[in-house]
């Protein structure tokens, strides 16, 4: 149904959008949680000399030894955390250990552990892959022993909510190694658990699951689709509804990646997207006003029902603003204009059906 602007529930504020709390234009994703390796007192001084040890170059027979401590069907329990701990912390404090980690033939016995029943295994053994996938040369070891399989059954399965995090993480840093690792990843199914952990993670889980997602979604057009299969849709705006939540910014960023498709389009519009989309324009942060724009014009470009909700949502006011802004940039001043020149005339063809407009707009 279309909206009325009389009538519209969307929630008028005086607040802006902005996950940092100013207007700045930083980029929305920074890297995903990190290795948050926390102890008790008692524990923590128990292995002050490991963690100052560890954060120096390891020998490859030091690296070895672990290796060999990992693969070793007589290994204690004890033997196999402390040996776990132990390559997770010396891939996390040095890089030149990543290298020499995956080198030394690490990565297939830790994969293993993602399987143990012993959850601190599981969260060791997560966390040092993800550890060592920080490193770029280490992506392509990693996804050819086979971790993205475990990895997402990990993020659907560990005890700890540390080790689901850092398994979104872990995909995260693989999906960057190529469309192809991206694509695989979503076929292994990490998509519905990165939305679940949209809706009921922690706020480190959150975030990570919303960089994870975009970069997902950007790194293979398939998995947009499968995002909005999931129900990505309504968690992402009720982020970005929210400015309490600080994820108003990476919210849009993986919405405006879904409307790129057109079932991506429709769930947004169905689940009331125009309204928090309009707002955003309106009372956002330079950014947010920018990528909240774009959305608008990718809903705009193919439906005139489309365009006639967002202008009775009354989304042409803060367009004319935005496309007279000294501030904006030049380009998203073109797109405000294109869009609005849509919704004054909803019933003309679409953006996409006027080139010279398209390379106006670019």
């Amino acid at each position: 149904m279309e909206s009325d602007a009389s009538t519209s529930p969307r929630r008028r504020s005086t607040s802006c959008y902005s996950d940092s709390g100013d207007s700045s234009c930083s980029e929305p994703f920074s890297e995903c949680g990190s290795d948050d390796l926390s102890f008790t007192p008692a524990a923590a001084a128990g292995i002050h000399r490991l963690l100052l040890s560890c954060a120096a170059e390891a020998s490859d027979g030091t690296i070895s030894s672990l290796v060999a401590e990992l693969e070793s069907p007589s290994s204690s329990l004890d033997s196999l955390r402390r040996a776990a701990m132990e390559l997770r912390l010396l891939a996390k404090h040095n890089p030149d250990n990543r290298i020499r980690i995956a080198a030394a033939g690490a990565v297939r016995p830790l994969v293993a552990l993602l399987s143990h029943a012993d959850p601190l295994l599981q969260e060791h053994g997560v966390t040092a892959l993800l550890n060592l996938s920080i490193c770029d040369e280490n992506k392509a070891i990693i996804v050819e022993a086979g971790t993205i399989r475990p990895l997402v059954h990990a993020l659907k399965s560990a005890a700890s909510p540390a080790a689901r995090e850092n398994a979104a993480c872990a995909l995260l840093r693989l999906s960057q190694l190529d469309g192809s690792a991206a694509a695989s990843i979503g076929r292994a199914g990490a998509i519905p658990l990165l939305v679940s952990l949209l809706e009921t993670g922690g706020a480190r889980g959150k975030k990570d699951a919303a960089t994870a997602l975009y970069a997902l979604c950007s790194g293979a057009r398939e998995n947009r689709l499968r995002a909005v299969e999931a129900g990505a849709v309504r968690p992402l705006l009720d982020l970005m509804a929210d400015p309490e939540t600080g994820m108003v910014d990476k919210a849009a960023y993986v919405l405006h990646s879904l409307v790129g498709i057109a079932e991506g389009r429709s769930a947004a519009v169905e689940e009331g997207g125009i309204p928090v989309l309009v707002e955003m324009v309106e009372v956002g942060s330079p950014r947010q006003k920018e990528i909240a724009t774009l959305s608008l014009l990718q809903i705009c470009e193919d439906s005139a029902a489309y365009r006639t909700m967002v202008a009775r949502e009354g989304a042409i006011p803060p367009l004319v603003a935005l496309s007279q802004s000294s501030s904006a940039r030049p380009k998203l001043k073109t797109k405000a204009e294109a869009l609005i020149e849509m919704l004054r005339q909803p019933r003309s063809a679409s953006l996409r059906a006027r080139p010279t407009a398209v390379v106006a707009a670019e």
